[in-house]
């Protein structure tokens, strides 16, 4: 075995991950760089030459992976789009592009998760719909010399949950596991040798755990008494141009054993539902499952339009007689940490309380304390004290 080859350096990020290697081993594909600003990069191991890089999306770090004789590398990227898709790049012997073509799209929602069975024909799609997964099953074998590669149309695959977390190639051709989370029912396993098989997972969090979550106390559902579904889905009034907020509802579920574990699809959700009390996780300004113009949205002094939408949610909550405008609370970690704290500061005759986990209460500290990767990584999203112009931690209200 020879001396293994550094391919690639990222001193500065947090993310420089090898998704995949062509089988004669002449090319690697490369992740690299911060939040929001991601790429695809061909790299040629004999003389780590960068060979063609691709703008990639946020989300699941397996962006993609290459055809079996190497000539074609298929992408998940939402380069120069507002919604994730299924690219194919057609490539040279050398590693360089030849040709470009989105294989696989959807108007108004992007691809989450993309990968591939053991044969590297069979792709499996899964778009993010309004917060909830669609699978789909593609055969991909290549057109020399043009970059078309769906040889039939894509097979739509039912799932027994709303949301797939991941999705992982077993045995030797084509088949598929998947770890799905849901609401409405525990998870299973099932399917054939030749479909994607159920497995089972843990409960996961919405599509954006980490922003702030407004509960509301009570046992008897919405303000005017009537009881809801589990997992309602709510459009609150537009955030702005081409912008929307929108959210689940989780009410307490009815007192029997094992309820209380059914009701929601994350444990601190679980936990709160129990106890009687309401839960609308909203999606602000910023959050992903929109676009790409919504998760840019709160950049720079866009921040603040993101604290007035925490506002807006549980403001639009009460109006619509979900929630009692005496007993709100509001909650996050992380960036949603620091959310609460701007919206108890900007806001505090709305929440009766508020519970901030590890958020950040000060943009120059933080920057000064945490780990230079780290910094490098968010300062895309909240600008930086020593190189940005007016960046959130200075600029005035």
């Amino acid at each position: 075995m020879a001396a293994p080859a550094l391919l690639a350096v990222e001193r500065a990020a947090a993310t420089l991950r090898v998704c995949d290697l062509s089988q004669d081993g002449r090319l690697a594909l490369v992740r690299r760089g911060p939040r929001g600003r991601r790429e695809a990069l061909v790299v040629r191991t004999a003389d780590l030459r960068t060979t063609y890089a691709l703008p990639v999306a946020d989300g699941d770090p397996w962006i993609g992976r290459f055809s079996p004789d190497g000539r074609t590398l298929w992408l998940r990227s939402d380069a120069a789009r507002e919604f994730a898709a299924l690219f194919a790049v057609r490539l040279s012997a050398e590693g360089e592009r030849r040709a470009l073509v989105v294989a696989a799209e959807r108007a108004d929602c992007g691809l989450e998760l993309l990968a591939f069975g053991r044969d590297g024909h069979t792709a499996i799609l899964a778009w993010n719909v309004r917060g909830a997964s669609e699978l789909e099953v593609l055969a991909v074998t290549p057109a020399a010399g043009t970059g078309d590669a769906l040889v039939r149309p894509p097979r739509a695959v039912p799932l027994p949950h709303e949301v797939v977390t991941r999705v992982v190639p077993a045995g030797s051709r084509a088949a598929l596991v998947l770890a799905l989370s849901g609401s409405q029912r525990r998870p299973a396993c099932g399917g054939s040798p030749t479909a994607p098989r159920c497995a089972p997972r843990g409960p996961r969090g919405t599509r954006t755990p980490s922003r702030p979550a407004v509960p509301r106390a009570s046992r008897t559902g919405a303000a005017d008494g009537t009881r809801r579904t589990a997992a309602e889905r709510l459009v609150l009034p537009r955030a702005g141009p081409g912008t929307r907020r929108t959210g689940a509802v989780r009410d307490p579920p009815p007192r029997r054993p094992g309820g209380a574990g059914e009701a929601g699809v994350q444990p601190l959700y679980h936990e709160l539902l129990g106890r009687g009390l309401d839960v609308f996780a909203p999606d602000v300004r910023g959050s992903s499952g929109h676009g790409r113009s919504f998760v840019d949205a709160d950049l720079g002094t866009g921040r603040f339009a993101a604290i007035q939408d925490v506002a807006d949610c549980a403001a639009h909550a009460v109006v619509a007689r979900l929630a009692d405008p005496r007993r709100l609370a509001v909650m996050g970690r992380s960036y949603g940490g620091y959310l609460v704290m701007a919206s108890l500061v900007g806001h505090p005759d709305l929440f009766r309380t508020g519970v901030a986990t590890c958020g950040m209460s000060d943009f120059a500290t933080f920057y000064a304390g945490t780990e230079p990767w780290i910094a490098e990584s968010a300062a895309h999203k909240y600008g930086h004290p020593n190189t940005t112009a007016n960046c959130c931690a200075r600029c005035p209200r």
